[in-house]
């Protein structure tokens, strides 16, 4: 069995989608990032750099004692090691598919969620709405280079790392199916062969229900203070309101 510490978000949803295709038994341990499960001390014990997702697996190959993972890229990686599915063996193959994963890590990730951020979260995060106009040309502009690189990559490819369906296309999807909703609804005009791959991608019948995993829990309704507190939680985190946090799970405080 594989615990999945979760909350339905494109960066989990790359777990669940992986673990879905795999055919692994797992189940989602609830992260509320907006509640601030991030930062308590048994999940930091698992993922220091306090984010979701990340994994413990209780039965590893090597049949000794349960691994954590944290970073989806590393989870997907290591799930595609255990299963022998969507990462080729060979050197050649497998160095295709992980370029296009550390792209997507270090590349299409964060830059869809800071143009996210200031496009739709920072106008209710501040007054002055002028404030937001470099990062979103910034962060926008950059999403649309990226856009632009694999609508070429699929515009030769059926899939992002060649010819067959691996972790690159499922690490990927769950950010690049957002585009039209966190960008722009035109988008899909200007880049057709990644909106002809999402589609693809997203009929999977295991990309659904790794899509669909839990996703009632992000759709629990918040006061004004618990919405208030949330947005403290995702967008102005420092090292000292986490330090203790991070003393706590070093101490191996239950909390």
């Amino acid at each position: 069995m594989i615990d999945v510490h979760y909350w339905p978000t494109p960066n989990g949803w790359k777990v669940t989608i992986m673990l879905e295709e795999c055919g692994l038994p797992y189940q989602c341990l609830p992260v509320d990032i907006g509640g601030g499960d991030q930062f308590k001390a048994g999940f930091l014990r698992i993922s220091p750099n306090n984010r979701m997702p990340a994994i413990v697996d209780h039965a590893p190959a090597d049949g000794g004692a349960p691994i954590s993972i944290f970073e989806s890229g590393a989870i997907l990686e290591y799930l595609g090691d255990k299963t022998g599915k969507f990462l080729p063996a060979d050197a050649r193959g497998r160095s295709r598919v992980l370029q296009w994963v550390h792209w997507q890590m270090a590349n299409l990730g964060p830059m869809m969620g800071n143009a996210n951020h200031f496009k739709n979260y920072g106008k209710n995060l501040t007054d002055d709405p002028k404030q937001l106009e470099y990062g979103t040309r910034r962060f926008v502009g950059e999403v649309d280079r990226l856009c632009g690189v694999m609508d070429a990559q699929l515009g030769v490819h059926p899939f992002l790392a060649g010819g067959e369906y691996s972790i690159a296309d499922i690490i990927t999807w769950p950010w690049a199916m957002l585009l039209g909703r966190l960008i722009d609804p035109g988008v899909w005009i200007t880049y057709p062969n990644v909106k002809r791959w999402v589609d693809e991608v997203g009929a999977r019948p295991a990309v659904e229900a790794g899509f669909r995993k839990h996703r009632e829990w992000g759709q629990q309704e918040r006061s004004a203070a618990e919405e208030a507190r949330r947005r403290e939680l995702l967008f102005n985190q420092t090292n000292e309101k986490v330090r203790s946090a991070r003393e706590a799970a070093a101490r191996g405080d239950a909390s």
